[in-house]
């Protein structure tokens, strides 16, 4: 056994004790931090395609990335030098399985039997597509680990995975999700409130109390809340009116690279993993390129996971106190009956902007971890989206989450004021997260 490893051994009390070599098996167990990543990578590219084939909306999907990185995180971080838990840190995670003391655990087989685990019990319904394709990665990944260590500690590591998914998945059912996950809903009338949009003219909006779940870590859903929007108006001198305008100049004019970011962030459900899953997405790329270990992996994971998620119940909040109408009910109402946006507006209120608030939020924890870099986006190929649309770099995370935030505006479906100070809103998030959860000793 390599030094950095039998000292890695040492610092977790022994819970990857190497195997004797006539015991079976050829791979001595290592700590996670030096574990290759491909299992979390593989099962978190899969969880993009599930949530896009069973047409999960944006706030239960984020909630499912954020579970799900959470259990993945904890069923191995007890293998760790570097990383710390997060129970004790996230709300009402007060414990989980631990693995025994001095006996030795394959941490990619934990990992796979704990993300195994966890995606079947967050598509309790999920189709016989789904459910095949989560049974076939799980039994490749088992049997390439299987042949590789020694049969007790296989077994005991699937064990282990299996208990930490299951508490997980326990500690998730009480964050309310069951009774706000979709409440009755009367949205108020007034000229400034939400009402259903075309094409589809839904009257029922999406997730109207999803504002009300436990967040992971924010204190509650008011959190980093933003101002208030500007006063409705139909003045054509006031700031609304200015604002609206500008939607309605900005899509008659638009050019055929603003009509790519449109497109590229418009992350639909049902036809995407949905917008927190693009930045899970970025998350695997990242993975991938920098030859990151399991554990780094994981944490990047958990960083994503919880941002997103909180941003969700944060924005879901503001997007039904205010109850703000699309700029496609304006523009018809007072500026042109005709006119459509780029692309089709969400069944939900404006104010602000999910995109915008979840983008930034994953962009400062991202940054957290890897400082300001260039890295390229290649969402749209890994997963076969449609319009199959070209990889685009960025300078920053933080560039991306801007041009996530306009790309709203090119589409039509917020209003300049909703983009940016969901910006803000988001940054909020990301440092509170930032502020309250530890992931390295």
């Amino acid at each position: 056994m390599q030094l950095k490893t039998m000292l890695s051994c040492l610092g977790v009390m022994f819970l990857c004790v190497a195997a004797p070599s006539w015991a079976g098996g050829s791979r001595t167990p290592t700590p996670p931090d030096e574990a290759p990543s491909d299992v979390a990578v593989a099962w978190f590219d899969l969880l993009y395609d599930l949530v896009k084939a069973e047409q999960v909306t944006p706030p239960p999907a984020s909630r499912i990335y954020g579970v799900a990185a959470v259990a993945l995180y904890e069923a191995i971080v007890s293998g760790s030098l570097e990383n710390v838990a997060l129970v004790g840190q996230l709300n009402d995670l007060t414990s989980v399985p631990q693995p025994r003391a001095f006996r030795a655990y394959d941490w990619p087989t934990v990992a796979n039997s704990t993300l195994a685990q966890a995606v079947r019990g967050l598509f309790p319904n999920a189709s016989q597509a789904s459910l095949k394709a989560i049974t076939a990665l799980e039994q490749q990944f088992a049997s390439q680990f299987r042949s590789g260590v020694r049969p007790l500690i296989y077994a005991r590591s699937v064990q282990h995975g299996r208990a930490v998914a299951a508490a997980v998945l326990a500690w998730a059912v009480t964050d309310g999700s069951a009774i706000y996950g979709n409440c009755p809903y009367t949205p108020p009338v007034e000229p400034e409130f939400w009402e259903p949009t075309p094409p589809a003219y839904a009257a029922d909006p999406v997730q109207p109390c999803w504002g009300q779940l436990r967040p992971f870590a924010l204190t509650s859903g008011a959190e980093c809340a933003p101002p208030p929007p500007p006063a409705y108006s139909e003045d054509l001198t006031s700031e609304f009116y200015a604002n609206a305008f500008e939607v309605y100049h900005t899509n008659l004019t638009l050019t055929e690279a603003q009509q790519t970011i449109a497109q590229y962030w418009a992350d639909s459900p049902g036809a995407t993993g949905t917008p927190p899953g693009h930045w899970v997405a970025i998350m695997g790329q990242l993975a991938k390129h920098d030859g990151l270990s399991l554990m780094a992996a994981a944490e990047g994971y958990a960083r994503v996971g919880i941002a997103v998620a909180d941003a969700f119940i944060n924005c879901w909040l503001t997007k039904y106190t205010y109850n703000l109408l699309r700029p496609v009910t304006y523009i018809q109402r007072l500026i042109d009956a005709a006119w459509l946006p780029f692309i089709v507006t969400p069944p939900f209120p404006e104010y602000s902007s999910g995109h915008s608030t979840q983008s930034a939020a994953a962009a400062a924890v991202l940054t957290d971890m890897f400082g300001v870099r260039a890295f390229t986006d290649t969402t749209h190929r890994d997963h076969n989206l449609v319009p199959p649309l070209e990889p685009r770099s960025f300078g920053s995370f933080e560039e991306a989450a801007e041009e996530a935030a306009i790309s709203r505006l090119y589409g039509g479906i917020h209003y300049p004021f909703g983009n940016n100070n969901g910006l803000t809103q988001g940054r909020c998030i990301g440092q509170a997260i930032l502020d309250r959860v530890q992931f390295k000793r």
